[in-house]
């Protein structure tokens, strides 16, 4: 059987970069995005509809719904999985309250002015970036489009404020992007230690781009090489160069209106 955790993290906050650590361990698999989340959501609608109403098998619907992530990994070689989804978000978290009983999560925030400027830099950089496909064309326009209220970097706040606000701290461990680029090795650990399981001796250097259980990201979806990372080491020079042109790379405007969302900080 499989053993169960949970990653919510924000975008562009470190998640490929970790999987590529985390999955160095053959007993540890770090999925990436994953559907788990949205295909227990679609399986808890189905209980409003007449048809389950009419004759309600609630035992035989909990068999399908608590079976779902053993099912879904069943040919997944690592004993320990950890799904990727925005499982802090309320509708998620109580899904998953009902189906497994002692829940782990993995938080991974980032500044957000940091988030936007490192989309920003990538749209620059490559043409078929998803950020260049809408109409708005400059920067500002750019950072509001990706902070729209439906949008991927705001769903994923409100499930981790939700998580951080209303949810006792035995089940999840906050991750910092900057802890991960200064200090990879001790985070690590800190993430061995949370989810109790043994360590193991990882290399920080000569890293593999993201790979679990024999799948790759298809780029050729949101654009390329937004899952590449820096294979020769982590370098904590290089982040902390791009943290100070922060500033190069968006308006003032846009980091004051959005620097305040960086909750987590005064917890």
């Amino acid at each position: 059987m499989k053993q169960m955790y949970f990653l919510h993290g924000l975008p562009r906050a470190g998640n490929t970069l970790l999987g590529s650590l985390l999955n160095q361990n053959s007993k540890i698999a770090l999925t990436a995005n994953s559907p788990c989340a949205d295909m227990i959501s679609e399986l808890y609608m189905l209980k409003h509809t007449d048809i389950f109403k009419n004759f309600q098998d609630h035992k035989s619907f909990d068999n399908v719904t608590k079976s779902l992530f053993q099912n879904y990994y069943k040919d997944w070689s690592a004993d320990h999985i950890i799904d990727r989804a925005p499982w802090g978000v309320p509708i998620n978290l109580k899904n998953l309250k009902l189906i497994e009983k002692d829940i782990k999560i993995i938080i991974l925030v980032r500044d957000v002015p940091e988030i936007l400027a490192s989309f920003i830099k990538w749209s620059q950089r490559e043409p078929t970036s998803f950020v260049n496909q809408y109409d708005a064309k400059t920067v500002e326009e750019k950072c509001d489009m990706l902070m729209n209220k439906d949008g991927q970097i705001i769903k994923e706040l409100v499930g981790i404020k939700h998580l951080i606000d209303q949810q006792p701290k035995e089940i999840y461990h906050m991750v910092e992007y900057n802890d991960l680029c200064d200090d990879p090795r001790r985070t690590i650990e800190g993430i061995y230690n949370f989810l109790g399981i043994e360590q193991y001796n990882h290399r920080y250097n000569q890293l593999d781009q993201f790979e679990v259980n024999g799948m790759k990201y298809d780029d050729n979806i949101l654009g390329q090489n937004l899952h590449t990372i820096e294979t020769n080491s982590i370098n904590s020079n290089n982040y902390n160069e791009f943290k100070e042109n922060v500033n190069d790379i968006l308006p003032k405007s846009i980091i004051e209106k959005y620097n305040n969302l960086n909750f987590w900080k005064v917890k």
